[in-house]
């Protein structure tokens, strides 16, 4: 059933219809306009809980709630992280609706699986002060080369990375895969194409402004004639600066700032600009706006931060808060 050829399986380990894998990845990045290391992950997820299910001697297509329950007892079993689990559930039953909707089974494998309790962690972040010297950190970067151009352009470019992903939040894919185009004309907004090819605009403040204006002008001189398409573009395969090299930069600059490297990731600052933003008045919706969340729920794991200023409000605004006891 279905509209989709049968192909061998080309991973051992793997059922006769693990063609159904790459049907489904391939809906996920024609339909919902998945990004790559989405459709990544989605495969190795599924390519993991496919090699389980052909030990138990099925078919990915015919795999059942004992399958799934099974699989997800050995996760706990082997001491993996119970987020890591209940992603890994996430995706088999987005399979397993894929499965239903193009025809190749009538029921929902997943429909009674419950996943596992998760504790709502708080999102590490940093403090005013410790972006604060990050961004010195950035100004003082200084890369042990001989040619001045190109020891200037790595230095404003590491200011301009910083500067933009604190004042934007961006995801650091979103950030490293930036089109030139999409700060043209030194606009104080920058669009963003985001998960699922949603598009966003963002504002830049004046510092991350003028950071990537002068960014751009280093630019053009280190770039010569040469062309590329990207904001920050690289000699490597993918023609732009890439989501390592960007953390390897992060950590170098948190060493300079006196900065615990193991504290530090592109998505701390992300939080850290979601943080900051509640915590000095921002709305909760402003935020998920300017974060690119599809959905508010996600956005609210932030709510402590209003908790908290709400509290101080009623402390320092409210005449009952002032009285002596």
């Amino acid at each position: 059933m279905g509209r989709h050829k049968k192909k061998d399986a080309d991973v051992a380990g793997l059922p006769a219809d693990a063609f159904r894998l790459e049907a489904f990845l391939e809906m996920l990045s024609a339909e919902r306009g998945a990004a790559k290391n989405t459709l990544d992950a989605y495969e190795r997820d599924l390519k993991d809980f496919g090699a389980h299910v052909v030990q138990r001697g099925k078919l990915f297509a015919s795999f059942e709630g004992g399958d799934v329950k099974a699989y997800l007892a050995a996760l706990e079993a082997s001491g993996l992280a119970a987020s890591t689990s209940a992603r890994r559930l996430s995706a088999i039953r987005q399979f397993g609706q894929f499965l239903m909707s193009d025809q190749v089974r009538v029921d929902d494998p997943c429909s009674i699986i419950e996943g596992p309790k998760l504790a709502r962690a708080l999102p590490k972040s940093l403090s005013v002060e410790d972006v604060d010297r990050l961004l010195r950190a950035a100004r003082d970067y200084q890369v042990a080369i001989n040619d001045p151009v190109k020891r200037e352009y790595r230095r404003t470019r590491a200011v301009c990375l910083m500067e933009v992903l604190y004042a934007t939040g961006l995801r650091v894919s979103e950030l490293v895969t930036l089109p030139l185009g999409a700060v043209a004309g030194a606009q104080h907004m920058i669009a963003i194409r985001g998960k699922g090819g949603r598009e966003r605009l963002v504002p830049l403040g004046a510092e991350a402004a003028e950071a990537t204006a002068l960014y751009i002008e280093q630019r053009r001189a280190f770039l010569d004639k040469k062309e590329s398409p990207w904001l920050f573009p690289s000699g490597g395969a993918l023609g732009h600066l890439t989501r390592h090299r960007f953390g390897q930069l992060l950590k170098e600059l948190a060493v300079i700032a006196e900065i615990d490297p193991a504290r530090l990731s592109p998505h701390t600052l992300r939080h850290a600009f979601a943080s900051h933003l509640l915590a000095n008045g921002a709305d909760l919706r402003a935020v998920q706006q300017l974060l690119g969340h599809a959905d508010i729920s996600t956005t609210q794991i932030y709510t402590h931060i209003l908790e908290e200023r709400l509290q101080e409000l009623v402390v320092t605004k409210h005449p009952l808060g002032k009285r002596d006891p």
